[in-house]
């Protein structure tokens, strides 16, 4: 109940309960008294001429489910959270439910994390036994955003190769997945100049990769790089400290080409990598860590262009 702008909802939501079980009490009260009916035991209702509905009382069986169901539910309503915001009497929360099944869960896997506190990341990363929790842990809290292979797709990095926007050592990638990340391109339009200014430093940033380009657009936009150079540097190479990417490669993470980097000076781009401290222990992220780290040094430099 913590969504609703007021105490107000709480208390509605509370009386619609208390009053839908009065009114299957009510129901049941007036279904149960038996109307005088006429001679033959019917309501006297007739339909297709010949079809008539008796006014035989409800079955006791029935009955007593019903009066069952209403109990059930009145007691359900005082021992656990129901009545609008009211903690009910044995205090129970999903919440608290969840925590206790997570610290039982963990309590039982301390023992296996144990195992890998004295290897080293090499030494983990060839252990079939924390691989494999690796990939478990990789498909249940990376894999939605960077693929079941790690190769991502647009606006999500290629975990695989070694193209790294904030550094790829093992303990750069511990760090992002405790931490998260944050990246920031702001719209550079306004800095570049016209229309044509931003086209012209597409050019030149396809240029900086050897990717096919307008030579004449390139040397134009070669000085208006210049307000580019603060975060990507001089030559393009990024700053894996600011998370600005490498454009003097042929990996793109938001689309190739003219019209895609021209989008991205125009409108710039916030991306933003959940941080996982919370979610899971040291254990497990040192586990994932290197999982994600053995990806890229398995499988070598990939191009995603």
């Amino acid at each position: 109940m913590s969504d609703f702008f007021s105490s107000g909802w709480s208390v509605f939501v509370a009386a619609a309960t208390v009053l839908g079980l009065v009114a299957c009490v009510v129901l049941l009260v007036i279904a149960s008294r038996r109307q005088p009916s006429a001679a033959d035991n019917t309501t006297g209702h007739v339909w297709d001429e010949d079809l008539r509905e008796l006014n035989n009382p409800l079955p006791l069986w029935w009955m007593g489910l019903f009066v069952l169901t209403i109990v059930f539910a009145g007691a359900y309503l005082a021992l656990y959270p129901g009545l609008g915001s009211t903690a009910g009497k044995l205090g129970w929360t999903s919440l608290g439910e969840h925590a206790a099944d997570v610290a039982q869960t963990r309590a039982a896997m301390a023992p296996v994390y144990a195992g890998f506190a004295g290897l080293t990341p090499e030494q983990l990363a060839k252990d079939p036994k924390a691989h494999a929790i690796g990939e478990r842990l990789f498909a249940n809290n990376c894999a939605q955003c960077h693929g079941a292979d790690a190769k991502g797709s647009k606006g999500f990095p290629n975990l695989t190769d070694n193209d790294w926007l904030w550094g790829g050592s093992i303990e750069t990638i511990t760090e992002t997945i405790t931490k998260g990340r944050e990246g920031n391109m702001p719209v550079m339009a306004p800095a570049v100049g016209t229309s044509d200014d931003v086209r012209n430093v597409a050019h030149y940033v396809l240029s900086l990769s050897g990717s096919p380009h307008n030579e004449l657009y390139a040397q134009l936009g070669k000085p208006k790089f210049t307000a580019c150079a603060a975060c990507h540097g001089s030559t393009g190479a990024g700053t894996q400290a600011l998370g600005a990417p490498n454009l003097s490669d042929k990996i793109w993470l938001h689309g190739w080409g003219e019209q895609a980097i021209m989008a991205m000076v125009n409108n710039g781009k916030h991306n933003v990598m959940p941080a996982h401290g919370e979610r899971l222990t040291p254990e497990q992220i040192r586990v994932l860590a290197t999982y994600v780290w053995s990806l890229s040094q398995s499988q070598g430099v990939a191009s995603n262009p």
